[in-house]
């Protein structure tokens, strides 16, 4: 597995590929839910090549960029044993080079549900993939669906720039007890632990609800939020339910008979966590 720390390297060994590339950004911490991606894209692949890297334009002024974890020896160890081909890993400043001035926005989506509450933080994203892309020139890009919005977000981008890959959607990996697997679930102490479990239990009761042929948006986000509360979990920055394609509001607040997502996002203690379940027709 090449371990590449800067551009030059990136490139040389990019030119020497022959065949599809299948690309998989992350920020390292790696877990089963990275694994997953990378798994599924040996499958379409003849190359797979991973970067980590920290991005600090996604991270608001207060959130948790110095102490988001960074243990290289032991993701370079995982990937390794998933059958990485190569791992791009550069500094802030061999990625951002250049002046800085340029910025992605997607709009609205960008600045909606999780962009509300930590503005800046998907044109930060959109700009580091563009870049990455760019550097990396791959056939596939494989995101998580456990970041939905992020995966939209993606997509819109990609489509609306012509950039010529094709992104992939891949399902979320949880823990035994349902707990979407996310690097910042390290953050949690003992007890958020096993109040945590309330995320995916208020998915999992909107869902119920909704095939029980619940409809209105109000009624489903009250289903939720009494479950979260009956794990403890009180501070709630949004539970939204979407068109699952677009992820546009339905107009008159009454969902229509097609898919939906319902995404949430709380806060326990320091750590945030996000969830979403697609609820099939």
């Amino acid at each position: 597995m090449e371990w590449l720390t800067d551009r030059l390297a990136l490139q040389c060994w990019r030119d020497g590929v022959v065949g599809e590339v299948a690309f998989v950004p992350t920020m390292g911490a790696l877990h089963e839910g990275h694994l997953s991606l990378v798994r599924a894209a040996r499958v379409v692949s003849r190359r797979v090549i991973v970067s980590i890297f920290v991005n600090p334009t996604q991270f608001g002024p207060q959130e948790d960029f110095a102490r988001y974890p960074r243990v290289l020896v032991q993701d370079r160890l995982l990937l390794e044993a998933a059958g990485c081909d190569a791992v791009f890993v550069p500094s802030v400043e061999e990625m951002y080079r250049g002046s800085g001035q340029t910025r992605v926005q997607v709009e609205p989506l960008g600045s909606d549900l999780c962009g509300q509450f930590r503005p800046g933080h998907f044109q930060g994203v959109a700009t580091v993939v563009l870049m990455l892309l760019n550097l990396v020139r791959p056939q596939w890009l494989y995101l998580g669906w456990k970041d939905y919005q992020q995966v939209v977000v993606v997509r819109r981008m990609v489509e609306d720039l012509a950039v010529p890959v094709q992104v992939v959607g891949v399902g979320t990996v949880r823990e035994a007890d349902g707990l979407a697997m996310s690097s910042r679930n390290r953050y949690l102490a003992e007890v958020e632990r096993g109040q945590a479990v309330g995320v995916v239990r208020a998915l999992q009761a909107g869902q119920a609800a909704w095939r029980a042929g619940t409809r209105q948006v109000a009624s489903l986000q009250e289903v939720a939020r009494v479950v979260l509360a009956q794990h403890g979990i009180t501070v709630i920055d949004y539970i939204a339910l979407r068109q699952a394609e677009s992820l546009l509001p339905f107009p008159d607040a009454q969902i229509e008979d097609q898919a939906v997502v319902m995404l949430l996002a709380v806060r326990m203690g320091t750590t945030r966590l996000i969830d979403n379940l697609v609820f099939a027709l």
